[in-house]
């Protein structure tokens, strides 16, 4: 075993090291999924850009720009970035003033449980896929440093995470994140320094010239390839969470918003590097592999190091990201409803453990059998983001419009079609689901009847501590 190998492994069991010491924290299902409520500016700042700044963007982004120029890099870094600041501009604020432990708790109090079930069922398998996505990288960077093969390596990187998640919940991922953050910002810019000092700059615009000339079609207009992820980012239960957890509404617009600032910067490093990369590596390389070849290539063996950790430490805090939110759309919206009053605390913090056990198994069977790391992120933020994305926007700005069944009905069709458009390989899949969604609830809204939870209490949209 190599000493690049050993040295991924000491800071992966530092992580869980910490992990354990904050195990004990958690007393109730609030604080396993949102770490009491009560996370301050830099937790929160920091929870939000290392979840969201994964594997996809390090690897993805460089890929996309190596292969077709800036042209192809419209999504990540600029649409997420876009999608967390309109989430923190325009609906953190609302969202954390009502005291919700899920997406799907917003859907109870407008609409009633069986549009929180439905939901729940419609949200797991997209934090399921971005979870298997991120798994598949993990194993690929251990198999890259080692003699295992790269199920026996996504094996080993699906094991640590789900101890990694189960074992400590928001309080260790809050913390763990500020430290992954921190390392991730660093080993980028360590490479930036590098890129820099080797002329990279010089040569980056006759790389992206070149790269741009020999980009493949786009089959997909530029509007297509946006929205997916600026409104699967508003929608997506893993940035709801970290919302959610922040000391207040204030603060959670405002650590939001500054949050996506720092994805737009940090993100835009991989981008430059893979503009740039051509000029050294040459233009035969296999484009996922152009950001690890890059740094083993141009940097010193220690600072290689760093990098990876860089590279683990991204995807790390995503990957536990998706797999609690999976666990808590089951064990809090599909499950504890069922066992009623009789389930104390303690039963639900047991409850939401095997909940991540479950389906961080599920997700290592999904890395798997996925085509790439690329294809599983894009599925799992278009699949049912659209329909949520609806209810959201209906619940918090026009809580008087609407029913029971044209909730259910936008978030039935914006998965339908989604799944229709992709097989059918319809060009513009995102905003047919979208304008889907829309369209059944606007059918609908006349008829069915209120949910009872229609007029919200005052006490229920105030802050909660």
């Amino acid at each position: 075993m190599n000493w690049i190998l050993l040295s991924l492994l000491a800071y992966v069991v530092l992580q869980l090291a910490v992990v354990f010491l904050l195990a004990r924290r958690p007393q109730t299902e609030s604080d396993y999924l949102l770490a009491g409520r009560s996370l301050g500016p830099w937790l929160s700042v920091f929870t939000v850009f290392a979840t969201w700044f994964g594997a996809e963007t390090c690897i993805g982004a460089t890929a996309e720009a190596y292969a077709g120029g800036l042209g192809a890099v419209a999504a990540d870094p600029f649409g997420y970035s876009i999608g967390i600041i309109a989430m923190g501009l325009l609906f953190a604020a609302a969202l954390r003033r009502r005291g919700l432990l899920t997406l799907a708790d917003l859907f109870r109090n407008r609409w009633g449980s069986g549009i929180e079930r439905l939901a729940a069922l419609v949200m797991i398998p997209s934090s399921l896929l971005w979870a298997a996505a991120q798994m598949r990288a993990f194993g690929q960077v251990i198999a890259s440093v080692s003699d295992l093969s790269l199920i026996a390596a996504t094996g080993l990187a699906a094991f640590v995470v789900i101890v990694y998640t189960a074992v400590g919940g928001m309080w260790a991922d809050a913390w763990t994140d500020l430290a992954q953050g921190l390392v991730i910002i660093l080993g980028l810019l360590l490479l930036l320094a590098v890129f820099t000092l080797a002329g990279g700059f010089d040569t980056l615009p006759a790389s992206a010239a070149a790269a741009a000339a020999r980009a493949p079609i786009r089959d997909r207009p530029l509007i297509e390839i946006l929205a997916v992820p600026i409104f699967g980012t508003i929608a997506a239960q893993e940035l709801t969470s970290r919302v959610l957890a922040m000391r207040d509404a204030k603060l959670a617009r405002s650590a939001t918003v500054a949050a996506g600032f720092v994805y737009l910067a940090v993100g835009l490093i991989p981008v430059a590097v893979g503009l740039g990369a051509a000029a050294t590596l040459g233009t035969g390389i296999e484009p996922e592999q152009v950001l690890s070849r890059y740094a083993q290539t141009q940097l010193p063996v220690a600072l290689y190091v760093v990098f990876l950790g860089a590279l683990v430490s991204a995807i790390l805090s995503t990957l536990s990201g998706a797999l609690l939110v999976a666990g808590s759309l089951a064990a809090h919206n599909l499950i504890a409803p069922m066992a009623g009053p009789r389930l104390t605390e303690r039963l639900k913090l047991r409850l939401n453990r095997v909940a991540v056990v479950v389906f961080g198994l599920v997700a290592f069977l999904i890395s798997l059998g996925g085509e790439s790391m690329y294809s599983l992120v894009e599925q799992a933020s278009g699949l049912a983001s659209a329909g949520v994305l609806v209810l959201m926007v209906v619940a918090i700005f026009a809580p008087a419009v609407g029913g029971v069944a044209s909730a259910a009905m936008a978030l039935i069709a914006s998965v339908a079609v989604y799944v229709l458009a992709s097989a059918q390989d319809w060009s513009m899949p995102y905003l047919a689901s979208l304008a889907a969604a829309v369209l059944a609830y606007a059918v609908l809204a006349p008829f069915g009847p209120r949910a009872a939870g229609l007029a919200l209490s005052r006490s229920n949209l105030a802050d909660q501590p």
